[in-house]
């Protein structure tokens, strides 16, 4: 099994969703965290600067099963996208065994 992590820009995540559930992604967690870019300048509005390295994004993290894998990435990859700076990352770790709560089963059976 593995799990991958993808931070995406929060406009993304609407039609991320929809992508995965088209094949076949049911279940994902999802929440919105800030990070620091690039970007050193400040924004003025009213006389006030605000940070704009700092940036609101969207940390999905989805545990698939090994043969799922590459067609996840895929789609994060085409549906995240806009081809400008800050589109986000994607991050795949090993997961060594899953259970199911109510039931106690255990493998890979567990993420359907």
């Amino acid at each position: 099994m593995k799990k991958i992590e993808a931070i995406i820009r929060r406009s993304k995540y609407r039609t991320l969703k929809e992508a995965l559930h088209e094949i076949g992604v049911k279940f994902f967690s999802y929440w919105d965290v800030t990070g620091v870019g690039n970007e050193k300048e400040g924004h003025v509005y009213r006389g006030v600067t605000y940070s704009t390295s700092d940036i609101q994004r969207r940390h999905l993290s989805i545990i698939v099963n090994d043969d799922f894998e590459e067609a996840t990435i895929k789609v994060i990859l085409n549906a995240a996208a806009t081809g400008e700076i800050g589109d986000g990352k994607i991050f795949i770790s090993d997961i060594n065994e899953s259970y199911r709560i109510r039931t106690g089963e255990k493998g890979s059976d567990t993420l359907n």
